[in-house]
Order: structure tokens, then C-alpha cells, then sequence
């Protein structure tokens, strides 16, 4: 079983060493990646190269392979020591509210690790709306508070804990089994243009 971790990196771009092993699996090859309905290529619409630099775009696109790469390298075939599972280490409560049961065929099924996590930040972005609408734009304890932050904590801790956060002016601070904080993600994913993206009560794969 493999153990994930995540990643110290810079947002917006992911300083890569080609020459490394470790790295290879990850980008040696343009990966497949599927967002709603439409398929593209990470290497050729998501990031733009230049020598041993990565840039991702500031896009929803952008936001999910960084999130992706934070949270497990991006692995598709990653599970934790915990049991998350994935690109995006999902649990399999998480996985049961989209009517999916079985943890290997999650595992083994790029395309739809990339469906669930659109599925998962749409419904997010539903519970979500209205701290969205009153606290996009504001400051707590000096941190700017973004939409795409707002929605990569609640990947980290559930949007629950989010609103709290929020509401409670940042006094409760979830902080996940590996010590990484709503406000640390709030911060790290900040700024990212996911308007596009709507909010969904009941998404289903």
C-alpha cells in the first residue's frame, strides 16, 4: 500500500526535476484528464513549459492538478495510511454520497476520480454559497479570504468545518491527521478563477 503525503510547493508552479525518478511517473507523459464532459491533455491546455518549470494556469484546471499534486503527488493509484484513496484522496463515505461503493474500481478509473472531484467541489461550492457570498473579498487574521480557498478547505476538511472557520472569525482552525490547517489552504489556494464552476445541492456521477 502506498503512502501519500503532501507537497511544500509554490502555487502556481511546481518546480520539477527531470532527471529524477520520482517525478517521472507524474509528468513523463501528457496525462488524461476529464472535466465534465470535455478530455484534454495536461501537457498541451493545463500547463505551459518552460525548461524545468511547470506553470499552471490560475483556472479551475489549475486549481485541481495543484490539489491534486499537494494531496498525493498526483497518483491516481494512491492510498494513504489513513485509507484515502486516490488523486485527490477521497475516503469511501465521501465516495458512498456519490453512489460509489467500491473502493478498487474507484482506484483503477482515472476518468472518474476526475468526475468526483468536480462533483465533490460543485457540491461544496452548494453548501457553501452563501459564506462564499458574504466573506469572498474579506480578511481574517490578515488572510485573504477567495472562493477557490474557501473550496480547497472544504476538499481538506469538509465544508462544515469551513463555516466555522468563517463564521467564527477564524477561531476554529481544523487542522486534517498530517497537521495542514483550513487557513493554511485557504492561503495556499487562494486566487484561483473557478466561477465557472457551479454549485450543484445533488451532484451524481
Amino acid at each position: 500500500m502506498l503512502i501519500s503525503f503532501r507537497f511544500y510547493i509554490t502555487p502556481f508552479f511546481i518546480i520539477l526535476f527531470l532527471n529524477s525518478s520520482f517525478f517521472k511517473p507524474v509528468f513523463k507523459n501528457p496525462i488524461k484528464i476529464y472535466s465534465s464532459d470535455i478530455e484534454h491533455t495536461v501537457s498541451e491546455k493545463i500547463l505551459e513549459s518552460s525548461s524545468n518549470i511547470i506553470y499552471l494556469k490560475n483556472d479551475f484546471n489549475g486549481f485541481k492538478e495543484l490539489l491534486g499534486f499537494k494531496e498525493s503527488g498526483g497518483r491516481y493509484f494512491c492510498v494513504n495510511k489513513f485509507g484515502y484513496m486516490g488523486k485527490y484522496q477521497f475516503n469511501l463515505n465521501t465516495l458512498k454520497m456519490f453512489r460509489i461503493n467500491n473502493a478498487n474500481d474507484f482506484l483503477n478509473n482515472p476518468k472518474l476520480q476526475e468526475q468526483v472531484f468536480l462533483l465533490n467541489v460543485q457540491r461544496n461550492k452548494w453548501i457553501l454559497r452563501k459564506d462564499i457570498k458574504w466573506f469572498v473579498g474579506s480578511f481574517i487574521n490578515g488572510l485573504e479570504i477567495t472562493e477557490s480557498g474557501i473550496l480547497a478547505a472544504a476538499h481538506l476538511s469538509g465544508p462544515g468545518n469551513v463555516k466555522k472557520f468563517l463564521r467564527g472569525n477564524g477561531k476554529e482552525d481544523f487542522k486534517d491527521a498530517l497537521g495542514t490547517s483550513i487557513s493554511y489552504y485557504m492561503n495556499y489556494f487562494k486566487n484561483f478563477d473557478i466561477s465557472y464552476v457551479k454549485a450543484v445541492r445533488k451532484p451524481r456521477v
